[in-house]
């Protein structure tokens, strides 16, 4: 009981900003995000470490920001796909579980226990991409990136309480 009363008051993303996000082709996201984990990666593209992505299509959902990501695999370089109608895995939550999951705040596993991620499709893909994402070292990996995301973590569970906050008046 206590997992569904704290599941119900995790921050939010703001509607109001959402809403310009969704102007944005979701072609401009996508690419966005394919070349800054292309570069953040680079080593590990290098090293053929992605190669189970190579020919796959990752569909990756931020629940309250309403983006959709389309990500494959093509020579060292993630590259966003134009349609993601088909796709080999989804992976969804929101955005404040997606920087618990970057920064490390909250396990993988209990995201994925807890079903505040939620994977589909191809779940040996998804084993793969699970075991790869442990293997990093995020503070190293984004260096000066990590501080940022830390800090917006923190600035959404400071909303998450003022939200809460207002609900109980």
């Amino acid at each position: 009981m206590d997992n569904i009363i704290k599941i119900n008051n995790l921050p939010k993303f703001p509607r109001l900003f959402a809403l310009p996000l969704g102007l944005i082709p979701h072609q401009v996201h996508s690419t966005v995000l394919a070349t800054m984990l292309s570069r953040i990666l680079v080593q590990s593209l290098r090293e053929g470490e992605l190669d189970f992505m190579r020919r796959r299509v990752l569909l990756i959902r931020v629940t309250d920001v309403q983006l959709d990501f389309c990500l494959t695999l093509i020579g060292e370089r993630l590259v966003a796909r134009q349609q993601c109608d088909v796709h080999d895995l989804a992976i969804e939550g929101s955005l404040y579980d997606f920087l618990l999951l970057a920064t490390r705040r909250e396990d993988p596993d209990t995201l994925f226990f807890n079903r505040r991620l939620r994977l589909s499709g191809n779940t040996e893909l998804g084993l793969y991409l699970k075991n790869f994402l442990d293997s990093l070292e995020p503070e190293e990996l984004l260096g000066p990136l990590f501080k940022h995301l830390e800090q917006m973590t923190s600035l959404f569970e400071q909303v998450g309480k003022f939200q809460s906050a207002l609900k109980m008046k």
